[in-house]
């Protein structure tokens, strides 16, 4: 029988889902020492859910296992954003096959779990949601370097990608000026384009693409043309992987043949021959893919994520189960993980941010 939410707390369980963050080593300390104070124990569940599915065993998570932690980038949990366990059969020997989600649900029960803090986006985020009609108490704690997640401000990680993506691109400025040449690089963002607008912009990038705003090939290249014929015959074009061209479709790297799902991946290819195809200028591209995922959490970071494990902890003891912490500046709050997962949080077109670009003179393709 599925378990209901404890009157006392002993033990929680921790996992990390989806792809890594700069940051969530910070949240799984945070949420140890704060668990620990209060006297409870604190399991780390490996890999996601493999520690529940025959993989390698959960540890114990104590303030000694967390110390210095805070400031690595990845996670030692360890993450993984392959199979949905309400989608995943899986048999073990001698017994029948069943539904990955009831036999972690029998796992937690089995471990004496109270309840189970789940740390990812909105797929590892749909799947805690599951698991809690399913009767496992949750608590859930944003993670998207891409900030698309709805229901909170900011999430850990972002800050860091667009710190990666600024340093990345304040670099290129002289390569670009020594050739003459426009660099177009592809940033991440599959739905929205937190980061390339963040990171286009501090960087004084010339030309900005995301997919919250549809962008024209003839437009960019008049923009490229108008900016060569004023004597600077070279220009940073920052296309996030989602963005579309208006009329097109999403661009995609060449698929594995039995992958679940396309991979995005080559618009910056595409954005940089049609650039050299419409205005003749010696055009190259770029892709920093996980390079934006990658190393130590900014200072902003590492403190929301610290935040948010603390917030996590203190929602459980308040028997607030099936929220996720929010960051409402200044101070976390929760909504419904039900609510938080329902949409994406989008660039708005009308935003302060956006204005500004338009009105430094970047092109955003429309």
């Amino acid at each position: 029988m599925p378990f209901v939410a404890p009157r006392k707390i002993r033990r929680i369980a921790i996992n990390t889902g989806g792809g890594d963050a700069p940051g969530l080593n910070a949240v799984i300390r945070a949420v140890t020492l704060s668990a620990n104070n209060r006297g409870w124990e604190v399991i780390g569940i490996k890999r996601g859910y493999s520690s529940l599915l025959g993989g390698d065993p959960c540890v114990v998570l104590s303030n000694t296992s967390v110390r210095g932690i805070a400031h690595l980038g990845g996670t030692i949990l360890g993450t993984t954003n392959k199979g949905n366990p309400f989608e995943t059969y899986i048999t073990f020997p001698g017994r029948r096959r069943r539904l990955a989600a009831e036999i972690i649900v029998e796992e937690l029960q089995r471990l004496q779990v109270d309840g189970l803090i789940a740390v990812g986006g909105d797929g590892s985020l749909s799947i805690a949601h599951g698991l809690m009609q399913m009767g496992v108490p949750v608590i859930g704690v944003p993670k998207t370097i891409d900030n698309d997640l709805s229901g909170t401000d900011r999430t850990f990680g972002f800050d860091t990608a667009v710190s990666t993506a600024t340093e990345c691109l304040d670099k290129l400025h002289s390569t670009a000026q020594a050739h003459d040449r426009v660099m177009v690089v592809e940033l991440m963002g599959r739905y929205a384009g937190w980061i390339a607008l963040h990171a286009g912009l501090s960087s004084s990038c010339d030309v900005i693409l995301i997919p919250e705003i549809p962008y024209d090939m003839k437009k960019v290249a008049a923009h490229l043309r108008k900016r060569k014929k004023g004597g600077r015959p070279y220009a940073i074009v920052v296309v996030a992987e989602g963005a579309v061209e208006a009329g097109g479709s999403l661009v995609f790297a060449e698929a594995k043949q039995q992958a679940r799902e396309q991979r995005l991946g080559g618009v910056a290819e595409y954005v940089a021959e049609r650039i050299q195809k419409m205005t003749g200028q010696e055009t190259r591209s770029l892709v920093l893919g996980h390079l934006q995922r990658g190393g130590s959490p900014t200072t902003n970071d590492r403190l929301l994520a610290l935040r948010f494990g603390a917030a996590a902890v203190r929602l459980a003891e308040e028997g607030k189960w099936g929220h996720m912490v929010a960051y409402k500046p200044p101070t976390m709050s929760s909504v419904p993980i039900e609510e938080a997962i329902r949409t994406r949080k989008l660039v708005s077109v009308t935003s302060d941010t956006i204005m500004t670009v338009r009105e430094l003179g970047v092109c955003l393709g429309d």
